[in-house]
């Protein structure tokens, strides 16, 4: 792929971010639908999703990929808390759950107000330990990435878990279809993807709010749009530029909301994540292969 192809520059501001010599790598293909990457630096290793397949998988720099967990009880999004265990949305067990450094699975989340959760999605853990995760109906509408059933939940809600003490609280309830979020790199503010026009006429945009002591969201505005399929996964750069998935590629945003330029990859992209021993490597899940392309950045995220 010559580097035409590659790169979609949109603004002068995109080639200090990318590296003129990097080429998209394709470390894996097979899956059905590839999600959830996260990067765990102490075992140097890509942990993601294959959510149809019912698997997570493992990729290590020496090229091996390996089967992580099976049945995975249709997981999707995945992230670390800052002690560094795995915490997990859970389409089949409609669930947030965190993976013990001995591999035990606890269950964090799995209803609201008495009400089973829809299927969540996509989750975050702040550096106060609290784990915020979106909960749209993806995985309850067929039995191809869950199990068919009816939403017991009014909305479609995002969700602060105060992890010690287990309370759960609907922090944004006006969504359609909540997907992806991701903090500022100063925890400022909280960006959440709406993929609503997956399955009506709109949205497709990502929405940025300000955080209240830390809990409550306020000043609800637009950030951006995605002009080719909907937002999905996306993560910040130390810069505070957001990389988000699209239908054509990783779409970088500047903090102002400009986009800056594209990295176009062959399939459809679910999300993102930043690794490697210096956080300069993106990782793209894309239907059903992990890509990964070296940037002139880095990834503002933790552990």
């Amino acid at each position: 792929m010559s580097e035409d192809a590659l790169y979609d520059i949109r603004d002068d501001r995109f080639p200090s971010l990318i590296a003129g010599s990097a080429r998209l790598e394709e470390l894996y293909s097979g899956c059905r639908w590839a999600e959830g990457p996260v990067w765990f630096s102490d075992l140097n290793c890509l942990i993601w999703s294959d959510i149809p397949n019912e698997r997570m998988m493992r990729w290590v720099p020496d090229g091996s990929v390996s089967v992580f967990r099976s049945p995975s009880n249709y997981v999707n999004g995945n992230t670390r808390d800052r002690q560094g265990r795995l915490i997990s949305c859970e389409h089949g067990g409609r669930r947030v759950t965190r993976t013990e450094f001995d591999g035990r699975i606890t269950v964090l989340a799995d209803s609201y107000k008495g009400k089973r959760l829809n299927s969540p999605n996509d989750v975050v853990v702040k550096s106060d330990g609290s784990i915020w995760f979106t909960d749209p109906s993806y995985g309850i509408m067929s039995d191809y990435e869950g199990h068919k059933a009816e939403p017991e939940q009014e909305t479609r809600n995002v969700y602060r878990l105060d992890a010690p003490t287990g309370e759960i609280e609907a922090v944004a309830t006006d969504f359609i279809q909540p997907n992806g979020l991701a903090f500022s790199p100063d925890e400022k503010q909280l960006y959440i993807a709406d993929s609503g026009s997956s399955d009506h006429e709109v949205p497709r945009h990502i929405r940025v709010f300000d955080l209240v002591d830390g809990k409550k969201l306020t000043n609800s505005r637009y950030f951006c749009s995605i002009d080719s399929g909907v937002p999905d996964g996306f993560r910040f750069d130390v810069s505070g530029n957001l990389w988000t998935s699209a239908a054509d590629g990783v779409h970088c945003f500047a903090p102002d909301g400009t986009l800056l330029g594209k990295i176009k990859v062959p399939q459809t992209v679910s999300n993102i994540a930043f690794g490697g021993v210096k956080k300069n490597r993106l990782f793209i899940t894309a239907t059903q292969s992990l890509y990964s392309i070296y940037t002139t950045t880095n990834g503002a995220q933790y552990p």
